[in-house]
């Protein structure tokens, strides 16, 4: 039986060594080998993590490693041996879950058929890979294009450590923005006010807007002798992905793809993953691992794709995203009335219904055919859903049924 040591060494050399292989192998971009290589690796990770984490268990570096005041060499010795064991742990997973992403944006974005017969990627083996066929999908779910910058070898900052500063700093800010902590918005504040009316100190509890001149408000009503203090303020919700492997691959792969832009690219497709998919999709997906499965706060890097748009205001990604996950929840138990509607076109229905984007926008916006789409809404129309969800139906008047007998078994449909 091989030593902790020993296994550790081993892990590094082997992730080393894919870090080397799949560099080549997106060479030549050939979707079925590359699938079958990352279904090849991930199983031996897995194995290896297995059996690493069993033995190093869930420590965390030690603080005493680096106390310089402890010159004892066996005790620097323990502790050098524990980090080395955590790091290797650490970058295995990073790996594993590069991996996973990998395959995930792959039989998102493709479908593998051999000869007539479509096929998973887990039935990908040695001997039939070379006579498979990998068909793009028509919607695009993330982007396949940043598949070639993951960090297959879970070294991150190493890799990280090759590129410009450009790429560095793309790489900051893109990481700054997925591990900042989404806010909601109070209308108002909700204030405990102390005040003296007469010789007899008193209390109250009143709301006020957020803006308002909360010092200037209370003179006016309880006169110069009071203390006051917020009882809710703005509340802070946890951070869109909670998974630290997921926010240093993506920040590393759209640094590298693209550094002026890269933050602006990921803003878009996480905006799409969110309108294209329904919530039962997002859980089994694993595009991104520990992604929230919906959005309910305002998170900044939602409004990057839309900041150079004419009016724009600060929330409007996220709160077009707040009410498509409001309205999935309304969908529920309805679905049947439309079920003729795919997820992707259903998203694209409701961003058009919610905002004032033309069918055209929201089908550039969202990477669909214009044409289905409009289908889609005429669709919805006839299921009468639009009168339930929209307090304004104005935008889905043109697509009403024109004809008498057309509308007489629409109101027979809608009873």
């Amino acid at each position: 039986m091989t030593t902790t040591e020993e296994l550790v060494a081993q892990v590094n050399k082997i992730l080393d060594d894919i870090g080397i292989d799949m560099d080549g192998l997106f060479e030549t971009f050939d979707v079925p080998s590359i699938s079958y290589r990352l279904k090849e690796n991930l199983s031996l990770l897995q194995e290896l993590e297995d059996d690493l984490s069993r033995r190093v268990g869930e420590t965390t570096p030690s603080a005493g490693f680096s106390d310089r005041k402890n010159k004892d060499p066996h005790i620097q010795w323990i502790y050098k041996k524990k980090r080395n064991r955590v790091l290797a742990l650490e970058r295995l997973r990073s790996a594993i879950t590069a991996h996973k992403m990998a395959l995930a944006s792959i039989s998102a974005n493709y479908t593998f058929f051999l000869g007539k017969r479509p096929i998973t990627v887990k039935e990908l083996t040695r001997e039939n890979v070379e006579n498979v066929r990998a068909v793009p999908n028509p919607i695009q779910l993330g982007r396949v294009e940043v598949l070639p910058y993951l960090a297959y070898s879970g070294d991150v900052l190493r890799l990280l450590s090759r590129e410009r500063i450009p790429v560095r700093e793309s790489f900051k800010f893109i990481k700054g923005k997925l591990r900042e902590k989404g806010t909601v918005r109070t209308r108002g504040l909700r204030i405990e006010v102390e005040y003296w009316d007469g010789n007899r100190l008193k209390k109250a509890r009143l709301d006020l807007p957020a803006d308002a001149d909360i010092e200037g408000e209370l003179k006016k009503r309880y006169g110069k002798r009071f203390r006051w203090r917020v009882l809710s303020f703005v509340k802070t919700k946890g951070v869109l992905i909670n998974n630290h492997y997921t926010v240093d691959n993506l920040a590393l792969a759209y640094s590298i793809l693209d550094p002026e832009d890269g933050a602006k690219k990921l803003g878009l497709d996480l905006f799409r993953y969110y309108f294209l998919t329904s919530e039962n999709d997002r859980e089994s997906l694993g595009l991104y691992p520990d992604i929230r499965l919906c959005i309910d706060c305002h998170y900044s890097i939602f409004d990057l794709p839309f900041q150079d748009e004419p009016g724009f205001r600060t929330g409007h990604g996220s709160m077009l995203l707040m009410r498509k996950c409001e309205m999935e929840k309304a969908l529920v138990g309805r679905r049947k009335d439309i079920a003729n509607i795919p997820n992707h076109l259903l998203g694209g229905v409701l961003l058009y219904g919610m905002s004032e984007y033309s069918e055209g926008k929201v089908a550039e916006l969202l990477g669909i055919p214009e044409d289905e789409l409009v289908e889609a809404i005429k669709k919805f129309v006839i299921s009468g859903l639009h009168k339930t969800l929209f307090a304004d139906t104005k935008k889905f008047e043109k697509f009403m049924p024109k004809s008498d007998r057309a509308k007489q078994f629409l109101s027979l449909l809608q009873g």
